[in-house]
């Protein structure tokens, strides 16, 4: 039987041209342009049919030049763009003003800030988590980029937020290659009790080391995936980043072989059906 078409929540693409990226000249192995149209013609290939953009930690005053790019790509029509998850800086007084601009958006279905390039403290704030409650108004989902160590943390922020929908990136990015289970599997049971929590299985292809197998990715994706529930998880490319642990086809191919015990909806729901209902689309 034919699967589903994959709606790929996790989609990052760059033009240096267009954006200024300061982490790029850190990560030589990622350091260049990734089109649209590389990525589609890939895309295509293994079933993906349509995709969510997700912010590229873009210089500051480069945030919603970043939505107006996406927004002039998803009206190309070369590939369907759905949506964008946009950078954001709950940190910032200015992040009222910066909501509502963005919020009348259509791209717009969701925000992110990645926790893990910042201090620890930046997100426990007052500043910040009053942001982030704020954006249960417009009812836009957060993401959360934290790495396992600081679960912890991200706990204390959905709980000052309950109001406020929350996605958990890269399965809580495990280290993997470091075998680093326990406080990992811990933490992540720990912020599954939060009904407004859901999971994005993604990433972790980029975490296993150069020599991971099938067998070694499936304990951590298999756990996220029973711990959160089969409603509660979506599938993520993390293009181009998983090509430093294999590529899009093979994170594909994982994805496939891992999830091919479960029932023909249950894995509707986590190829594409549980992202349309997260993000609205």
């Amino acid at each position: 039987m034919q699967e589903p078409a994959i709606l790929d929540s996790h989609l990052h693409l760059v033009d240096r041209t267009r954006l200024d990226y300061p982490w790029l000249s850190g990560a030589p192995a990622l350091d260049r342009d990734w089109s649209l149209e590389s990525y589609a013609t890939e895309a295509r290939r293994v079933g993906i049919g349509g995709a969510i953009h997700m912010e590229v930690d873009v210089a500051d005053a480069r945030i919603e030049d970043e939505t107006g790019w996406i927004e002039e790509l998803a009206a190309s029509g070369s590939f369907p763009i759905l949506g964008a998850i946009a950078a954001c800086r709950p940190e910032d007084p200015e992040f009222p003003a910066f909501l509502e601009r963005s919020a009348a958006r259509q791209m717009v279905v969701g925000f992110r800030r990645v926790l893990h390039v910042v201090p620890d403290g930046v997100s426990q704030s007052d500043l910040f988590r009053q942001n982030i409650r704020l954006l249960s108004g417009p009812d836009l989902p957060f993401d959360i980029c934290m790495l396992a160590r600081q679960l912890p943390l991200a706990i204390e922020l959905i709980d000052s937020a309950p109001n406020t929908r929350f996605v958990l990136d890269h399965c809580g990015v495990p280290d993997i290659a470091g075998g680093q289970w326990d406080d990992w599997a811990r933490d992540l049971a720990e912020l599954a009790k939060r009904p407004n929590v859901c999971a994005k299985i993604s990433g972790v292809v980029a975490y296993g080391g150069a020599g991971w197998t099938l067998d070694e990715l499936s304990r951590w994706v298999s756990y996220t995936a029973e711990t959160f529930g089969p409603g509660r998880i979506c599938w993520g490319g993390d293009w181009p980043v998983n090509t430093l642990g294999g590529g899009l086809s093979t994170w594909v191919a994982a994805t496939r072989a891992i999830f091919a015990g479960w029932s023909a909806e249950e894995r509707a729901g986590l190829y594409a059906g549980n992202a349309a209902r997260i993000w609205k689309l």
